[in-house]
Formats: C-alpha cells, sequence, structure tokens
C-alpha cells in the first residue's frame, strides 16, 4: 500500500550550504576521506603477507565491486540527490528497517576509523621528533589523537568551504609525497641501489596467479578498505552546484584516480623491497603495518621525514572528511525522524549539521579512549573487521538501485546495465566478501585477540552492526519514530529535501 509523504516543514531542503562544491571539490574531499598515504600504509604489507607478489592485482580485482556500486550511487544520486545516501535509498527501496541499518553501517565505519585515524596521526606526529619514546608512550600519542579529532570536529562543523581549501591543501601535499616515494623506488632500481631490487613481472597483474582462496577473499577485504571513503562526495550532495550529476561523476572519478594511485605505489615498493620476509621486504611481518617508516630513511636518507609527513597529513585529512558523511547521515535519519530531532540541527550561520557533527566528534573520541584503555589489541581488531560494516552498507546500495529502479530496468540497455546489472553484480560480491570474511574472523587464530572463545575481529565486527539492531528496536518504542517506522515520513514517493536554487556563498560558509 502506498502512503501518503509526510510533509516535514523545510520543503527547500535541510538547510545545507547549497550550491557551495564543484567538481573539483567534490573529487578531493572524495579522495581525502580514502587517505591514501594512510590507507597504503595500513595496508600494503598485510595484502602482501596475504597474497604476496599478487598484491597489484588483488588492488585492481577489489576495485572492481568499487566500481560496481559507484555506478549505483551514481545512479541513485541522480533520482535521490539526498545526504542521508545509504539510509534514505535503503528506505526507499526497502522500508525503514533495512534503511536505519544502512545508515548504521555508514556510522559505524566512521566512527571506527576515527579510532585508527587518531591512533596513527598521534604515532607519527611524535614520530617527526625522532624519538622513539614519544611515539611509543600510549598516553601521550592518545591525547595527541583526541586533539587531532577534536581539532577537525571543529572544522567540519566551521563550514565545508573551509573544509574544502583545507583539503585541497592537504590532499596536493600526500600526492607530492607518492610522487616523491614512486619516483626515487624506480630510481634506486634502476641504478641498482634498492635493497632487493626486483624486477617488473606482469605475473603481479595475473588474476589467476593467486594460490590461496582465502588469501585471496582476505586480501580483496583489506583493499576495500583503501578505497572506502569515496562516497564521501555523495554524502555532500545537497551542497554542490548540481546535485545530481556532480557527485555520480566525482564518486567514479575519485575511484579512479585511487585505482591508478594505489597499483602504482605497489608496484613501485615491490620493485625496490621485493616481497621477501626479511629486512624491508614486503613480506617481513615485522613492519607490516608501518612499511613506510620501515623504508623511509633507506628510500629518500635525510628526507624520511617526508613520507612520514604524508601519513600524518593523510590521516588527519581523513579524520575531517570521515565526519562529514556520518554527520549528514544522522543529520538525514533525524529529519526523516530515524533519530532525536535534535540531529537534523544545522548551524544557521554556518549551514552545517551542527549536532549531528558534535555527536560525531564525541562519540569517536569516547570510543577511541575507552578502547585504548581496555586493550590495543581490541582497537586493533576494531580496524581488522571494518570491512564488514564498508561492505554490509555498501552491499544494501548496490540491492537498493537494482530495486529502486526495477520498473525501468528493461527501458534501455543503459538502464538495465548501470540500474540494473552492474550494481547486482557489486552488490553480491560485497556480500559473499561479507559472509566469508565473517567465517574467517571466527578464527581465534584471525587478530590479535579472542572474545568469547572466538576471534575478537568477528565479535567486534558483527557485534557492532548487533549494537545498531538493539539501538533501532529501541528507537522504535519512541513515539517521535513512528511516522519513520510506519513509511510516513520516508517512503518512495517522498519529495527530494533538496533546494533547487543556486546560493551565492561567502568564503566563511555563511549565506553571502
Amino acid at each position: 500500500m502506498t502512503t501518503t509523504p509526510l510533509h516535514l516543514g523545510r520543503p527547500e531542503g535541510k538547510g545545507l550550504a547549497a550550491g557551495t562544491l564543484g567538481l573539483w571539490g567534490s573529487t578531493v574531499i572524495g579522495l581525502a576521506s580514502t587517505a591514501p598515504a594512510y590507507s597504503l600504509v595500513a595496508t600494503l604489507g598485510w595484502v602482501v603477507l596475504a597474497v604476496g607478489a599478487q598484491a597489484p592485482i588483488a588492488f585492481i580485482v577489489a576495485f572492481v565491486p568499487m566500481l560496481l556500486i559507484a555506478f549505483a550511487y551514481r545512479e541513485l544520486n541522480h533520482a535521490v540527490p539526498d545526504c542521508g545516501t545509504t539510509f534514505t535509498w535503503g528506505t526507499k527501496a526497502f522500508g525503514p528497517w533495512v534503511g536505519w541499518m544502512g545508515g548504521w553501517g555508514v556510522a559505524v565505519a566512521g566512527m571506527v576509523v576515527l579510532a585508527n585515524l587518531a591512533q596513527i596521526a598521534g604515532i607519527y606526529f611524535w614520530s617527526l621528533f625522532g624519538d622513539g619514546a614519544l611515539s611509543e608512550n600510549a598516553v601521550l600519542v592518545t591525547a595527541t589523537g583526541v586533539a587531532f579529532i577534536a581539532a577537525m570536529t571543529w572544522v567540519s562543523w566551521r563550514g565545508i568551504e573551509i573544509g574544502e581549501r583545507l583539503q585541497n591543501v592537504l590532499l596536493a601535499i600526500q600526492y607530492v609525497a607518492l610522487a616523491i616515494f614512486v619516483v626515487a623506488a624506480f630510481w634506486q632500481f634502476a641504478t641498482g641501489t634498492a635493497p632487493h631490487p626486483t624486477p617488473f613481472d606482469w605475473q603481479w597483474l595475473n588474476p589467476f596467479a593467486f594460490t590461496e582462496w582465502s588469501g585471496f577473499i582476505e586480501a580483496v577485504l583489506l583493499a576495500l578498505f583503501i578505497y572506502w571513503g569515496w562516497d564521501t562526495c555523495l554524502a555532500l550532495n545537497e551542497e554542490t552546484k548540481d546535485p545530481t550529476r556532480i557527485p555520480g561523476r566525482a564518486a567514479l572519478l575519485t575511484t579512479v584516480i585511487l585505482l591508478f594511485t594505489y597499483v602504482a605505489v605497489t608496484i613501485a615498493a615491490m620493485m625496490y623491497a621485493g616481497v621477501g620476509e626479511d629486512g624491508v621486504g614486503l613480506g617481513n611481518e615485522a613492519h607490516a603495518d608501518d612499511f613506510f617508516l620501515a623504508i623511509k630513511d633507506g628510500l629518500l636518507g635525510p628526507f624520511g621525514w617526508v613520507l612520514v609527513v604524508a601519513v600524518l597529513i593523510s590521516a588527519v585529512s581523513s579524520t575531517q572528511t570521515t565526519i562529514l558523511p556520518t554527520a549528514r547521515g544522522t543529520l538525514a535519519m533525524g529529519v526523516y525522524r530515524a533519530l532525536p530531532a535534535r540531529f537534523k540541527r544545522v548551524h544557521p550561520q554556518y549551514r552545517t549539521p551542527s549536532f549531528s557533527t558534535i555527536v560525531m566528534g564525541v562519540v569517536a573520541i569516547v570510543y577511541y579512549v575507552v578502547m585504548t584503555l581496555i586493550s590495543d589489541n581490541i582497537l586493533q581488531d576494531s580496524i581488522l573487521s571494518l570491512g564488514l560494516a564498508i561492505a554490509f552498507y555498501y552491499a544494501i546500495t548496490g540491492y537498493a538501485c537494482v530495486w529502486f529502479f526495477r520498473r525501468q530496468l528493461l527501458s534501455s540497455a543503459r538502464n538495465f546495465f548501470l540500474q540494473g546489472l552492474l550494481p547486482l553484480a557489486g552488490a553480491l560480491m560485497l556480500t559473499y566478501a561479507f559472509v566469508q570474511s565473517a567465517i574467517d574472523m571466527w578464527d581465534v587464530d584471525y587478530g590479535y585477540s579472542v572474545l568469547l572463545g572466538i576471534g575478537g575481529t568477528f565479535v567486534v565486527g558483527i557485534g557492532s552492526l548487533l549494537v545498531g539492531v538493539v539501538l533501532m528496536v529501541v528507537w522504535f518504542f519512541f513515539p517521535r519514530s513512528t511516522p519513520f517506522f510506519r513509511g510516513e515520513s520516508l517512503n518512495r514517493e517522498t519529495e527530494v529535501m533538496v533546494p533547487d536554487e543556486d546560493y551565492r556563498r561567502s568564503i566563511d560558509g555563511g549565506l553571502a
């Protein structure tokens, strides 16, 4: 039965800063949100441990479902350019329960990764001073990480234009540093001064050369993590100059740029250090979680600090851009009554989700501090489990695309492929990755801790999603939630709450 949309009194939109971002700004924020330098540091070594010399093709294979889901995001955004993204689209396609859990998946991923970004930022900040004792001081690193989260929360609250300008600078520094890394690695290989010069082999790009299926799946899930974040530019759709077109184009452009970045850096690293288990080899588990720190002095000598700065900036940059989509997701949930009314508050001058942004920062700080106090192992397991939340809400988006457009899939070849087949294929791939990874994470040897007699990674990953189920059921019993769960405040026919007119914006983020 079709229900009548509930008019919420804000037909001009949700109050966000409309007309602020162009294609360049959206792409920059999408790239910054993935934190390319940090993501490579956190992932490259573990991918090599999982699949050896097939690391480059693992990144390429992982790109496939990302690209397919990016098509789903683009098509859904063109039809429903709502900052709630997965929450809004999932609700319109499958109803309030699936939509709410999709929104929760976005929030969980953001909260968990912010804790790790804060820790990396703290470690690399004190590593700049060359004293290992400082970067290994848990209290000092935690306090520094908290300060970075607080600072980036303020930037996100202060205005999207300030954030965009900051990200332009931070992303440029990251890519300059990565370019220096690639050039230096190739130069030392060519001159024979690399520690383990390894000639390029086309087998590195052979998708049929994997020897273990479990290792392949593990590598792909890890690779999904380094691509994750491009959808931030979709969450900012209501703040772009063309909400129906720019975010989707920015998402596709972001994923393609990331593909070339990751494959180029991986090949350069393998030609420089090889994949051996000794020394600076990428297969050495001793520095699998911090490859740049292990090679910076040998690669760049007295300029090794360049790589440290790149990772530090990458982590800090992503801290700010990770807050953006979650705050806007919870803003949409507040507007459509899937969360308390406070979450829909928008700052009258800066036009940002004021309450949602502050809550996101506070929750991330609390989570980070609590996890650090309980056990660093559990914090690390939460990062390993992050792929579950990512695969979960990306898959929901893919399925939502197919179901939302089901009546028009056969109207043209374009619709069949871009709204049906490709998003469905991406969703199925991610569903398989989710299930297989959950099975693997059950093993007590998978991560760093054991909880309830099973792998701590499984408990943290699945447990965090189940917490969402509990919170959703609790919210169901609040009177304000009734229109949402009845399908009145948000359904397929609900009007898109995005302003049509353009806004002229001032530098400080207020209305001109």
